[in-house]
């Protein structure tokens, strides 16, 4: 029995490595990012949390190989120092760099909270528990500070209400053919940060459609530039509907440089990673929203992620640059192997 829990101690599940695995890449991607934003930063509140931010990538790459290590797993490639170029000329403003950190935290806040509960060795949730901490301490920076900014997507307030309510239809019907209730407190936060996030895609695909080396990248950024512009307004319409304010957008925080700080490995890794983070995002905000007219938003713009998912798979499988994660044993090839 005492051999087995040691044997169990150095043993991933499937989810395990998984979590340590798409960490390991991301954060990989983080610091190429972190290191050319370092480069180019000029405002010195902004500066401090983007070397934490990089401190903290840094620190994820050591744990993770030392997991990986000690259940015989090789770490994933990733990225590396020649998939960046940290002396390349100013792409993003100083505000686009903080508004960048600020989405990317919560994702990685996000992701942090599924891979502890999907995790059963007690020491790699602690290692998220102890990622989830320091991210928070990260976040809380980056609001407090983007909080005195003029561009930060402050969230719309309603009012206080008075007594209890209950709904009287489901309202379906009356939705698509007459007046609509208003926007209730779960949908104005998902419908906004839904256009923050996908606003956020669009500009940073914009970013990366002028650098991009290969024509395919840039097609498929300007393709992307498009969708998720479109899908952005189509909640920013339902916003106003309601007379609520709208997340501001950063096209104009993206200068005129065509020389590219990454490599179009790590710009495709980066839009597929937001945009498979999209579809997430707005299939649990599907599950929140009871207006009909929101429901046929989402799946639109889930069908629209999707496409732009296809499209980024595609081109990456073809240059060579999705690394496959490990997996189950072969055993179709083994049985076929054997018949030789």
């Amino acid at each position: 029995m005492a051999i087995f829990r040691k044997k169990k101690t150095n043993t991933l599940t499937a989810a395990e490595v998984s979590a340590l695995w798409l960490q390991y890449t991301g954060d990989s991607m983080a610091i190429c990012v972190y290191k050319y934003f370092l480069n180019i930063v000029e405002n010195n509140e902004i500066k401090p949390i983007l070397e934490f931010a990089l401190q903290l990538a840094e620190g994820h790459l050591t744990k993770i190989k030392e997991f990986l290590k000690s259940a015989n797993f090789q770490a994933p490639i990733g990225f590396t120092e020649s998939d960046v170029n940290v002396n390349a000329p100013r792409l993003f403003s100083d505000q686009f760099l903080l508004f960048y950190s600020y989405i990317m935290t919560i994702h990685g806040l996000n992701a942090y909270s599924l891979a502890i509960t999907n995790s059963e060795r007690q020491d790699i949730q602690n290692y998220f528990f102890e990622c989830t901490v320091t991210s928070k301490e990260l976040f809380q920076k980056i609001v407090e500070l983007a909080k005195s900014q003029p561009k930060f997507p402050s969230v719309p307030s309603i009012p206080t209400p008075h007594g209890a309510k209950f709904i009287e239809s489901t309202g379906i019907i009356s939705n698509l053919i007459g007046d609509k209730r208003p926007l209730n407190s779960s949908e104005i936060s998902t419908l906004f940060f839904n256009s923050t996030k996908t606003g956020f895609i669009s500009s940073l695909s914009l970013a990366f459609s002028q650098v991009a080396q290969q024509e395919e990248v840039r097609h498929f950024m300007l393709k992307n530039v498009k969708l998720a512009g479109k899908d952005a307004e189509s909640f920013d319409t339902i916003l106003r509907q309601d007379h609520l304010p709208i997340p501001e957008k950063w096209d104009a925080e993206i200068t005129d440089s065509t020389v590219s700080p990454f490599s179009d490995k790590l710009i495709m890794f980066h839009a597929a990673f937001l945009v498979n983070a999209a579809l997430s995002y707005y299939g649990a905000s599907l599950g929140s929203s009871f207006r009909s007219d929101i429901i046929l938003t989402y799946y639109k713009v889930f069908t629209h992620a999707m496409e732009a998912g296809t499209f980024s798979y595609n081109i990456m499988v073809k240059h060579g640059w999705l690394e496959k994660q490990p997996e189950a044993i072969d055993r179709k090839s083994l049985a076929q192997g054997s018949e030789k």
